[in-house]
């Protein structure tokens, strides 16, 4: 068994000439996958270069395509057909980072209502799980995810940051949850450690979102987050749940590879 972290950044500013490093680094801590996020149609173009780049290092680099809700001023009618295109490769497993963040509006809600759409449209025709973000905008984000249900092929709830309510929506829609070191903030955190003991174990999943949201109990303290640090969000799941942490690598990867290397696996 290893580790599968199913948020990464790869194409981040901040990993610019410094990706193989992160990579090796990531299977000396016993991380075998990496699924790097894709917020734009360059943005999925880049990470998919990647997966192919690095596919020597021992890791397993698969990647999502689509629209973050801040990227989705930028999506043109015609990207759709492109980003169709682009989930015919073999390493993308996924469509997003798609979703609703009404927080700073960096675009408007109207287009990011609508770009979202437009993904779970492309979803239930592909039958690619999708890759959910959200903030701010949970009941719009829930009733467009209600709206397609019986057509989505599963999903993840990328980073979850929020309460036991919103965690129970998420889990009767049918979707797996993931979880970063937003659990180790003293501050921000509390509600999350609420609601993982009701999150149960084969819906849980384990990422980093590197380079943002570095565990605080780190110490010394990292210029910014890497997938070598998953196991540290892991323990902290595994004390939060009480169960050991060797139970949450298990759950965690079996999760991560049903969800997103199964129909691959197939082929």
């Amino acid at each position: 068994m290893a580790w599968f972290d199913v948020g990464v950044n790869l194409t981040d500013r901040r990993f610019k000439g410094k990706v193989e490093d992160v990579i090796v680094r990531a299977a000396e801590e016993g991380v075998s996958h990496l699924l790097t996020i894709g917020t734009s149609l360059d943005d999925s173009l880049a990470g998919l270069a990647l997966t192919r780049q690095y596919s020597e290092l021992g890791v397993d680099i698969t990647c999502t395509a689509g629209f973050h809700p801040h990227q989705a001023k930028v999506a043109k009618p015609e990207d759709m057909d492109r980003l169709r295109t682009l989930l015919d490769e073999p390493n993308v497993v996924a469509i997003g980072e798609c979703g609703l963040d009404f927080n700073r509006n960096f675009s408007p809600p109207n287009v990011q209502l609508s770009v979202f759409e437009q993904q779970l449209m492309l979803a239930t025709d592909v039958k690619l799980p999708i890759y959910l973000h959200e903030r701010e905008a949970f009941d719009d984000q829930v009733k467009l995810l209600k709206k397609y249900e019986s057509g989505i092929t599963g999903g993840l709830v990328h980073c979850f940051t929020g309460d036991s309510r919103q965690l129970e929506c998420y889990l009767e829609l049918g979707l797996s949850v993931g979880i970063t070191g937003w659990v180790c903030d003293p501050e921000r955190g509390g509600e999350l450690r609420e609601a993982i003991q009701y999150l149960p174990l084969d819906k849980l999943l384990v990422e980093t979102d590197a380079p943002y949201l570095t565990p605080k109990n780190i110490r010394p303290r990292p210029k910014y987050n890497q997938p070598s640090l998953v196991p540290q969000v892991a323990k902290a799941i595994a004390d939060i749940k009480q169960v050991s942490l060797a139970e949450i690598e298990e759950h965690s990867f079996n999760n991560a590879r049903r969800l997103f290397l199964a129909q691959h696996e197939v082929m």
